[in-house]
Formats: C-alpha cells, sequence, structure tokens
C-alpha cells in the first residue's frame, strides 16, 4: 500500500509515487556508443514546496578490474562497498513541478508534467508531458548546452511504476543521429520517504 510522504506539498501528488531513493541497472547505447551494462541511483525527495527533487548517478563497471556483478544481485547492496568496482558515467539534476493549469482536453486522470534537468556535461533540458495512473511521458521542450557540449537535439524520457518498480527509457536524437534509444533501467525502491 502506498501513502503520501509526510509533508509533500498537494500540487506534486500525481507524482508522490517517485518519492524516494531507487537503485537498479540497465543499459546505455547509442551509435558509436557500444551496449554497455550500467548501475543507475535515483533519488527523489522533497522540502515540502510544490516540486520535487531529481538526483540520478549513473555507473559503469570499472576497467581495470570491476564487473559491475553488485548490481547483478539487486539494488539493495552497499554503494560504498561497490565503489571501488565502477566509475561515474552520468550525473543529472532537476526539479520535477506539476503546472497548475490543465490542458482542456487533458483526461481527468492525467496531469501536466514537467521535469528541469542539467547535466554536468553542459546541458540544461526542459521537458513537458504528462503523468497519470503511475506513468510519465515526457518530451524536450527545450535543450540549452554549452559551448563545447555535444550538441542534443531533441530528448524524450517514458518513466512508469510496473508492479512497484521503477522502470524508464531515455531516448535521443545526438551526434547526428535521429531520435533513438538511449537508455532503459530498472530499479527496486530501497527507501520511502527521502
Amino acid at each position: 500500500m502506498f501513502t503520501i510522504p509526510e509533508g509533500l506539498a498537494p500540487e506534486v501528488y500525481p507524482l508522490a509515487w517517485l518519492v524516494g531513493t531507487w537503485r537498479g541497472t540497465g543499459t546505455v547505447a547509442y551509435p558509436n556508443i557500444p551496449e554497455t551494462t550500467v548501475e543507475q541511483e535515483v533519488v527523489v525527495d522533497h522540502d515540502g514546496g510544490p516540486y520535487l527533487r531529481w538526483q540520478v548517478t549513473t555507473w559503469v563497471p570499472d576497467d581495470d578490474g570491476g564487473d559491475g556483478a553488485a548490481g547483478a544481485h539487486g539494488a539493495a547492496g552497499d554503494a560504498a562497498e561497490r565503489a571501488g568496482q565502477r566509475r561515474v558515467w552520468a550525473t543529472e539534476t532537476g526539479y520535477w513541478r506539476v503546472p497548475p493549469e490543465r490542458p482542456a482536453d487533458l483526461p481527468a486522470d492525467r496531469h501536466p508534467v514537467e521535469l528541469l534537468l542539467v547535466d554536468p556535461a553542459g546541458h540544461l533540458t526542459l521537458y513537458a508531458g504528462v503523468t497519470g495512473n503511475g506513468r510519465i511521458d515526457l518530451a524536450s521542450d527545450l535543450i540549452a548546452r554549452t559551448p563545447d557540449a555535444a550538441e542534443v537535439g531533441a530528448a524524450t524520457r517514458l518513466m512508469g511504476n510496473v508492479h512497484g518498480e521503477l522502470m524508464w527509457t531515455w531516448d535521443i536524437a545526438a551526434f547526428g543521429e535521429p531520435l533513438q534509444s538511449y537508455a532503459a533501467v530498472r530499479l527496486t525502491r530501497v527507501q520511502e520517504d527521502a
């Protein structure tokens, strides 16, 4: 049974199921990027404001002997213990919000949603989409980059609460390639209320 986290602003109730710490594994692959197994931790928390905070760290097995086996055995392993077996692939930080204005044609069981993300590779991405019934569909509305960051022209994300697990996919159009799959991850909640 799911309970609304204590102190959560009513504005973000449609996203309440995201709150917590999630860990798991998945893959990253793209033209000129060989398929790679990744481990990921997603932390979604709040401070009572009308938004949720989003923090993601993605690791790959270390080239000098780490085989990523810790991630294959589930999300509950100790991150500090596994740190020597992996290296950071990517991080991102951002904020979720549910806009107060609803499009007139949006079904009653759906809500508009926005996700603003930044990453240290030099990108700021604003996603807009809808959420409802444990699913979030997002498409990039704006992607800004620093002069030396890789050009990313478009991105989509699909997230879902599937039998209590957070599954999500990320498609990008980058490096002159059309929009296509970049990452897919399956995460297990390890903490209810961050």
